[in-house]
């Protein structure tokens, strides 16, 4: 009956994203401080980008991976924080349903391939540690570049088949939307059509990609702990976890903050603390993953070092090239 007297109301042709509320005074502050770390976030992940591109030194599976991992974040973000920009701007915080959709299939693409790569940084790091004699023949160019495209392919096609259910929904009754992006949870409570099967289907694909790969890093991580503890050494333990501790910390931060929000009950849970915990998993990790991989990594350090060297020494030739002429 309720879906019947739905049906009968105007069809929604854009929707409000409310954002942080509608506070004037905020506007302005909130729009310098995300825009500080968009700009931080992106000129951070191109810079490890290059620099794992340019020194032959960092072409292994681990800045194969890490490399990856930029590009992903660079998208991750310009997926949501430009639109966000925007809003705080000019103040319009609407957005057409088929914007939103799209919004919401490159998120969940993103959000996949992020969990799995993830997954597989963690097991590259428990080779490392576990079995460093045969390593480099076990996670190679070989293994590594069709082991990330399927990444990238299993992700599309898990979202793909979605949101096809998704864009052939019709959306009624309210239009408003307590985020400051288009979360497929609050989307789809939207729709004015049956949506059991989407959500079983997004159910089904949510569990092969999300927890899957965090029971993989879960059991990888035990492993490598297990092995470091059994290291008769100090110094070989501290040594052999620096290698992973970099990782670690990002994926605590991205599985907890993603399962506080989408596991853990949250009917009881403040909607500002749930947009709160959105911007930990949507906006801070990939600000703070090259942060995490430049300082506490001695070989992005070097590499960073002898590019900025070789920077300086060739504006000092241009300079003495100038004064010479």
């Amino acid at each position: 009956m309720e879906k019947g007297e739905r049906r009968n109301q105007t069809l929604i042709v854009e929707f409000i994203l409310l954002g942080f509320g509608n506070v004037p005074e905020l506007q302005p502050l909130l729009f310098l401080l995300f825009l500080v770390i968009f700009i931080e976030t992106v000129a951070g992940n191109i810079l490890i980008v290059v620099l794992v591109g340019a020194d032959r030194h960092l072409h292994t599976s681990m800045y194969f991976f890490l490399g990856n991992l930029s590009c992903l974040e660079i998208c991750y973000t310009s997926t949501l924080l430009p639109r966000l920009l925007a809003s705080l701007l000019t103040g319009d915080r609407t957005i057409s349903v088929k914007g939103c959709i799209v919004q919401t299939y490159f998120f969940g693409i993103l959000t996949a391939t992020e969990s799995l790569l993830l997954a597989a940084m963690s097991h590259d790091r428990y080779l490392a540690i576990f079995n460093p004699l045969c390593y480099a023949a076990l996670m190679n160019g070989r293994v590594c570049c069709p082991l990330v495209a399927s990444f990238w392919i299993s992700s599309f096609i898990g979202c793909t088949t979605i949101n096809i259910f998704l864009f052939e929904s019709k959306f009624c009754d309210s239009k408003e939307i307590d985020h400051f992006f288009c979360d497929f949870s609050l989307v789809i409570k939207l729709s004015c059509g049956n949506t059991q099967t989407v959500e079983l289907l997004t159910f089904i694909v949510s569990a092969i990609g999300t927890f899957v790969p965090c029971l993989l890093v879960l059991t990888s991580y035990i492993h490598i702990i297990t092995t470091i503890l059994r290291i008769p050494s100090t110094t070989g333990r501290q040594k052999a976890f620096s290698t992973c501790s970099a990782h670690l910390i990002v994926v605590i931060v991205y599985y907890g903050t993603l399962i506080t929000v989408y596991v853990v009950p949250t009917a009881n849970t403040p909607k500002v603390l749930h947009k709160l915990f959105s911007v930990f998993y949507t906006v801070l990790t990939p600000m703070i993953n090259p942060v995490i991989y430049s300082l506490r990594n001695k070989e992005v350090n070097e590499s960073l070092r002898k590019a900025i060297l070789k920077l300086i020494a060739s504006r000092n030739r241009q300079t003495s090239l100038k004064d010479k002429f």
